[in-house]
Parts: structure tokens; sequence; C-alpha cells
């Protein structure tokens, strides 16, 4: 069986990411979506809201079959270890992606060469929306619907509104 680790904070989960999930899960026999802690984002969300978003972006998507949800701190190479996961994915927006993303394969090789990466770019329609400019367009009350399901703006709608 392979299985594949699609890794990040999600903060929130866009439609950029459901992409990236979409065509990865055509591509392996399991996707687990690992929601990180990672302290140094500083989250909107606490990590399990942010788990929460993407199990119902995933039962929307009925791939609740071959695609799982974990929360996870710590290396990501021991998280995949621990999970029988061979397979890294890292979605790329931009060619500005690349370079960060780049090195933390040439990290995570090091730590662990039996585990691959595998870069995928974001389709056209998506490679300009990310996590934090969402969440900036929704502080200053614009339309985000272009970017996040309907569920995820009414959480976004509702965290911003209680931290103002």
């Amino acid at each position: 069986m392979k299985i594949a680790i699609y890794p990040g904070t999600f903060d929130p989960i866009t439609f950029g990411h459901i992409d990236i999930i979409k065509r990865a899960s055509q591509l392996f026999d399991h996707l687990i979506i690992a929601s990180a802690k990672d302290s140094n984002k500083n989250p909107l969300f606490s990590l399990d809201e942010r788990v929460e978003l993407i199990k119902h972006e995933i039962t929307n998507l009925h791939l609740e079959n071959k695609v799982s949800v974990e929360k996870f701190e710590g290396l990501l190479v021991e998280f995949a270890k621990q999970k029988n996961a061979k397979i890294i994915i890292r979605g790329l927006r931009a060619v500005s992606d690349f370079e960060y993303e780049f090195q933390m394969f040439g990290m995570n090789s090091k730590l662990e060469p039996d585990i691959q990466t595998i870069f995928l770019p974001a389709s056209e329609n998506h490679h300009f929306i990310a996590s934090k400019l969402v969440k900036e367009v929704a502080r200053l009350r614009g339309d985000i619907s272009k970017f996040v399901s309907p569920n995820v703006i009414e959480a976004l709608n509702k965290k911003i509104k209680n931290n103002a």
C-alpha cells in the first residue's frame, strides 16, 4: 500500500490545498493530510480547529476512504516513518516556493533517505491562493468565496469577529 503525506498548517484550508488533495489522492492508495502544530507561523486557528475544517472538506469531497486527517508536531520524517509513508507531497504555487521546498527536501532526504518528496504544482486557477492572503482579505471584509469553502468562510468570519 503506497501511503503519502501532505503536510502543512492549513490555516485555513483553501481551494489550493483541496486541489492538491484531490490530485494526490488519485496517485496513492492512501493520503494523510498532516496538520502541523507549527508555532512559528502563529496560526489563527487552533490545531484542533484546523483538523476539523480539513475533515469537513474531505467529507464534502467524499474522499474519507482514501484520505485521513491527522495532527502532528516534530519532525515530518519521523511522523512519516510512524505512518509507514514513503512519500511526502509538497504543493508549489510559485517559483518562490521552490527554493524553500527544495531546501526542506534536501534536509528531509538526509534525515531519512527512504522517504521521497514529490512536488505538485498548483493548478492554474489556484496558484495565487495563500492562506495568509485569504485571512488578510477576510480581516478587511473582502469576498473570499473564490478561495475557500462556505464552511471555512463561516469559521474565518467567526474567528475574526471573536478576535476583534
